[in-house]
């Protein structure tokens, strides 16, 4: 036996931490959907929420401690179609979209089937897209729009049936948002290992009592407001980029290399 062959079986393994947190996430997301079935849409929310930090905590936790691989790159797209895509949408539907017939069901499968075909155009774009700009809603803000909406109807008595004419299109919307082409911030762009000014800190600490005043209010909010960014965002980068091409064309020269819309 040569000494590479121990080498390439070693390899075969899997990296146990971040797909810990994967679990975690795929848990989460089940979890949810097993408060869903016992009409606790509160929980079933809370739990959506849950699975959104271990998920992000995931890929922070591989980048860090160089732990990428394909195993978990994979892993964690079939985590988040149960967490972000089959546990919002069936939470919709039994919340609030069931009293509207088939076209409840409908858009609760919508925003699933989005979920899944945002996670595969993102997998396909690794290696080319932008990386301080996701394509399209990320699925997990796209499932703390649902989630959040949940959360704060409960939280202020309000059933599903009352709300419904509401619950649809916020469902429709993150939907659509996550099969769009608007840019959303990424944030991977953040030094997690570098220092930081001691402002920095006291903002976190801010943001952690301003979640704690009114979670369902706070993170619904937050949720509304990423997703309204990116149709922002969009906008403000096409009318650069019309700018430059009308400054570009006035006088025959060019400021520059112009950049697309679209992932590099």
């Amino acid at each position: 036996m040569s000494d590479s062959e121990p080498d390439k079986r070693r390899r075969r393994g899997i990296y146990l931490l971040p797909n810990l947190f994967t679990t975690g996430s795929l848990f989460a997301g089940f979890y949810a959907i097993v408060m869903t079935m016992g009409d606790r849409f509160e929980e079933a929310a809370i739990a959506m929420f849950i699975a959104m930090v271990l998920d992000g905590a995931d890929g922070r936790i591989a980048r860090l401690t160089n732990t990428q691989s394909a195993f978990g790159a994979e892993y964690d797209s079939l985590a988040d179609v149960v967490a972000f895509g089959v546990a919002p949408g069936l939470t919709a539907y039994h919340w609030a979209l069931s009293g509207l017939g088939k076209l409840g069901w409908l858009a609760a499968f919508f925003f699933t089937a989005a979920t899944a075909l945002r996670l595969a155009r993102f997998n396909t774009q690794l290696g080319s897209a932008d990386k301080r700009y996701f394509q399209g809603l990320p699925c997990p803000a796209a499932a703390a729009l649902v989630a959040g909406f949940v959360w704060l109807a409960t939280a202020y008595g309000f059933s599903g049936e009352e709300v419904a004419a509401l619950a649809m299109p916020i469902t429709l919307l993150g939907g659509i948002l996550m099969v769009s082409n608007a840019r959303y911030y990424s944030f991977k762009t953040l030094d997690l290992k570098g220092r930081v000014p001691f402002i920095s800190i006291l903002s976190v600490v801010l943001v952690i009592i301003l979640i704690s005043s009114n979670p369902p209010l706070v993170l619904f909010g937050a949720a509304l407001g990423y997703a309204a960014s990116g149709p922002v965002i969009t906008l403000v980068e096409i009318r650069r980029r019309r700018a430059r091409r009308r400054f570009g064309g006035s006088d025959g020269r060019h400021t520059g290399p112009k950049q697309g819309l679209g992932p590099k």
